[in-house]
């Protein structure tokens, strides 16, 4: 195993202990007590209940970070600059109907720069992560963006609105978790990812992997965090996907 920075360490030991409470539920779907919170957006208790721990866990080990969270919003301690960025359950829909494929997401983003991202699938024992400068990796093995160079032989995701803009020039799936879809990119399972209007806990930790595993990211700088246009890809192809999307 590579060497890891004690930061990633305590994000790892947090997802490690709230994925239990999470394989639980998932194993009891239809009995979880759902409450509206949009109309494509269901949140659960369970993502309530993984939210706090983690923000409790990370709190033990540096209890000065501020935090911005899916659930809680954005939550102000003495050190501002320095925040971990939050999604309990990315993919709150899938979790809802069964369908295992989401993932818990963090990240740490000090002075305006992600220093740690944290991708975790808890149903496949699948943990994506990277830290800046020092590469990306899928349980703990090195990974690389894929070094596709024709589109036609690419896959791409995005959301519904993305799919239906892309096809037929592009081939797409729309996997309907944000998280999973940055970490496939940053390990060549997807060659390239596109969402409008997206906000900062959905893709924080899937940018420094696809970054980190040599891939591009579109500049999200000017965007503020709960609406953000992101394009990513591996480097060879993402001329060309922009290209394709200039309207988008």
């Amino acid at each position: 195993m590579n060497s890891i920075s004690p930061n990633l360490n305590v994000m790892i030991r947090a997802c490690e202990k709230v994925s239990k409470i999470i394989i639980r539920d998932f194993g009891e779907i239809e009995n979880l007590q759902v409450s509206k919170k949009g109309p494509r957006d269901f949140v659960t208790k369970t993502d309530k209940k993984v939210e706090t721990i983690l923000i409790e866990e990370l709190s033990k080990a540096k209890k000065n970070y501020s935090f911005i969270t899916e659930e809680s919003g954005i939550i102000k301690n003495k050190d501002e600059d320095a925040c971990w960025i939050i999604d309990p359950i990315d993919g709150t829909i899938n979790f809802m109907h069964g369908i295992p494929h989401f993932a818990i997401s963090v990240a740490l983003r000090i002075n305006g720069e992600l220093k740690s991202g944290l991708i975790f699938d808890p149903i496949k024992n699948e943990m994506f992560y990277a830290e800046k400068n020092s590469g990306a990796y899928f349980n703990n093995q090195r990974v690389r963006v894929s070094s596709k160079i024709h589109l036609e032989e690419c896959l791409f995701s995005s959301n519904s609105y993305g799919v239906k803009y892309a096809s037929p020039n592009l081939n797409m799936r729309n996997t309907g978790c944000a998280a999973l879809d940055m970490a496939y990119v940053g390990s060549g399972r997807l060659d390239g990812f596109f969402h409008n209007n997206i906000n900062i806990w959905d893709i924080a930790a899937g940018i420094l992997i696809i970054e980190e595993a040599g891939g591009k990211i579109s500049d999200i700088s000017k965007f503020e965090d709960e609406a953000i246009d992101i394009k990513a890809s591996n480097s060879n192809i993402f001329q060309k996907m922009l290209e394709k999307l200039e309207n988008f």
